[in-house]
Formats: structure tokens, sequence, C-alpha cells
């Protein structure tokens, strides 16, 4: 993409800044309650760990109407953070707020993340690491474990390895987690996870691209940026963050556009990338640089009789739309467990466990509900079924991605709400055993998904 692209604002910041060795970028939009302890983070791991090299943070705002942008300009000037450090830096750190253009007319967090590479690329940056604006237990050494494996190691993406509470990221650990390993035989623990290390090269790739649609402009940019990396053939690896504590949502409650945004880009990217993984079979590991930490993430509560309502409630509006994207039998299944679910809110709410007894609380509902689903179970192998179901269901152009993505969600959370209810008393490693686990039903699944492919899906 060309210069011309940007806003003359950001085009004259980046003729006053010159040139960077190193940027942390920083997404942000309404978030000044925590963008400050990001960007002192980022000032001191650039310090710190790049002392000689030249270092520019620059924060890519939508616009925020609260104080955002001042928090970053004002947040702690390097001296401070060489105090702290004892270590005085070669080059000036240079930190910078601008607001970012949509892309058509759309903003969001892939429109933000668009400027960084064109900012990173014009700067000719040798390593770009990308965080989120709303984290509490980033710390000075994530910017070394994001750019270090680039600048030491010849990594080109560098993906976020974190410790998170078994019931937080159900997006990555049910849909890209299992699907993005089984495709292309990557182990990517945290292929949305939000926190980036990208070299100059990819950094030039992704800024050339142009499929930024309306989805990759938003939350589908995560998944894209891991995606267009391997199936460009460059570096990956991870990174061991330890724990990441931001603003976890339950949801049931909170599903918004990220869902649908994040699996429609998903399956766009399957179908156009389809020669990249059809003769791949089984996954191996990836490289993961870092300490291993050992951390206790914070608690989530989720309300699992909204789950499994929603669920239900979405068989009486998508029967039809179901039996059109799902195989027969895939589809008659789903369609009889969410009667199931139904059956089981009803109980429920007959027993108190919602409704007039609404004060409960999230995890006590999930421990009323317990009893009542010893019968309901959400095959590994069916959700496997499920998801590759879209995928063909794309690749033939039953459905638009978009349109997919929104009708599945309400299996999904089916999917999120019975997994949140087998893992109930488990510890998080075992908890992990069961993501695990789902992603190997992926992998058994594949080789029946290709012949299916090569069969319905025109070359």
């Amino acid at each position: 993409m060309p210069l011309s692209s940007l806003t003359p604002a950001v085009r004259d910041e980046i003729a006053r800044i010159g040139r960077a060795d190193i940027m942390v970028g920083i997404p942000s939009y309404r978030n000044e309650a925590t963008i400050g302890h990001v960007v002192r983070a980022a000032q001191a791991g650039l310090v710190q760990y790049f002392a000689d090299l030249r270092p520019v943070v620059v924060n890519s705002d939508g616009g925020s109407s609260d104080d955002t942008q001042r928090v970053v300009v004002e947040t702690e000037p390097p001296d401070y953070v060489e105090r702290i450090l004892l270590v005085r830096p070669t080059n000036r750190l240079t930190r910078v707020s601008l607001s970012y253009p949509a892309i058509d007319g759309v903003s969001g967090k892939g429109a933000a993340l668009r400027t960084l590479f064109l900012i990173a690329r014009e700067l000719g940056v040798q390593a770009l690491v990308v965080v989120d604006s709303d984290l509490r237990s980033i710390g000075p050494e994530w910017i070394e474990l994001l750019a270090g494996p680039i600048l030491k190691g010849g990594y080109d993406f560098v993906a976020p390895l974190y410790a998170r509470h078994k019931w937080d990221g159900t997006i990555t650990n049910t849909v890209t987690y299992p699907l993005t390993r089984a495709l292309y035989g990557l182990r990517i623990r945290q292929p949305i996870g939000g926190d980036f290390g990208v070299s100059a090269d990819l950094i030039a790739h992704y800024a050339e691209r142009d499929d930024w649609d309306a989805e990759v402009s938003r939350f589908g940019i995560d998944i894209w940026m891991t995606t267009t990396a391997i199936a460009g053939g460059y570096a990956v690896c991870q990174a061991r963050l330890g724990a990441k504590v931001h603003d976890p949502k339950d949801p049931g409650a909170d599903l918004g556009p990220m869902f649908r945004q994040v699996v429609a880009t998903a399956l766009r990217l399957a179908v156009e990338h389809a020669d990249r993984w059809r003769d791949v079979r089984r996954s191996h590991d990836v490289p993961a640089y870092g300490f291993e930490r050992v951390a206790d993430p914070p608690a989530l509560a989720i309300d699992t009789l909204r789950l499994l309502g929603s669920f239900h409630e979405g068989s009486l509006a998508l029967r039809d739309t179901w039996r059109t994207m799902l195989a027969p039998a895939t589809a008659e299944e789903v369609l009889a467990l969410a009667t199931d679910a139904g059956r089981l809110v009803d109980d429920a709410d007959a027993r108190g466990g919602h409704g007039a007894a609404s004060s409960r609380s999230a995890a006590g509902r999930t421990e009323a509900l317990a009893d009542l689903v010893s019968a309901f179970s959400f095959d590994d192998e069916l959700w496997a079924r499920i998801v590759y179901d879209l995928v063909l269901a794309a690749g033939r152009g039953t459905m638009a991605p978009d349109a997919l993505a929104a009708a599945l969600a309400p299996i999904y959370l089916g999917r999120v709400g019975a997994l949140v209810v087998e893992t109930r008393r488990m510890e998080a490693e075992e908890a992990e055993d069961r993501v695990e686990a789902q992603a190997r039903a992926f992998e058994r699944l594949k080789p029946a998904f290709v012949e299916r492919w090569a069969a319905e899906v025109p070359a």
C-alpha cells in the first residue's frame, strides 16, 4: 500500500521521525485507564534491552473521545525510565500518538495496524512489536521476548504464548487454534493473541497485501497476520509471556462482532490458501522463546445457562440455515443437541438455577447446572466436523464467510457451554489437555475433510 494512503498528519510524523530501528505499536480506542501502563512498559523494555537501537513508540488511535492520546504523549519521559533501570540509551526514545485513517470507510483494530505497518516500513525498522492497549500484565521483558527472536534469531513472526484462565480465549481454544494447527501443521497456541513481533520483511509483505476487507480491518486482523505469515513461508516462533491480564469477557454476554470477524477471516483465508494446507499431514511444535513462567491468571466467571440458552434459541431461528451449511447427518446431530440444551435450561429454571435466582453467581449457576448435564455431551469430533463443514461451504460458495460465521455463533456458544461444565472442577493443566484432545480430533478428521474438499470444491 502506498504512503499516500495515510493522512498528511501521519506522513508529517514519519518525516519528523526519519528513521528507527525498533518500533512498538499500540492500537487503541478509548483506553485511557490502561494505556499509560502499556506505554511505560514499552519504554522501559526498549531502554533496558535495546539501548543501542533507535526506538519509537507509536500509538495508532481510532479517534478516542477520552484522554487516551494525551496519556500516551505525557506518560513517563525517558529519563525517568533510565533512573529505574540504570541504563543510558544511545538514542532518544520518540513517542507519538496519531489517529489512523479508515480503510474504505471501515475503522477498527486492523485499520490501526495497517497504519503501524506503513509507518514501520517507511521508518525502516528491523522489528515491530505490537501490543494491546488494555494489558495489565505487560512488563518490559515483553518487548525483548517479542523482538528478540527477530533481531537475534532471524524469525519473522513471533506469536504470543500466554498462561490464561481455562475459560479465557474461547474463540482461540475452540476455533482458531485447532483449525490453524490441523490445516497448516503448526501448533501456534495463540494465533489471535493480540501481541506479536514482526520482521522488516514481513512488515513489507503485510503492507503490500490488497485483501484488507471489512473483517481484516477490524478484529479479523490477528488471524490474518498469523495465517498470512504461515502461508507466505515466513519463519514463525512463539514467545512465553506469562499470564495475560486484560479485559476478559463472558462469551455469552459479550460475543459481539469479534467472533464473526475472526471466523469469517479464517474461513476466507482457508479457501484462499487451500494449496498450502491440502497436503499437510499431522502437526509439529513451534519453537518457543523465553523462560517458562508459572502464573495464575485471574478467575473468569461464565454464565453457562446463558450459553446453552443461546444455542437452543439459535436452533429455532437458524434451523434451515444450519441444514444448508452442514452435512445432513451433522446438522441433525446439532439440532438434537440444541434441543437437549433447551431442555436443560428449562429444567434449571424450574429448579431455580436461573431467572428468579439470578442473584447467584455465574460460577454458582455452573455448579447447579452440572447436576443436570450428565447426559449432555458435545463431542470433539462433532465440533471438528461442524468447523470443517463451514470451510467446505465457504469453498463451494454456499454462503458468504461472514454469513457462515454468524450462523455458527450459537453453535459455538453451545460448544463453549459444554466445555465449561466439563472442565468446571479441572485445574488449568487438565483443562489444557482437553484443548489438546480437541485439536487432535481436528487432525484425525482432516484426511476425510480433504477428500470432501477435492470432491466438492471446484479447482
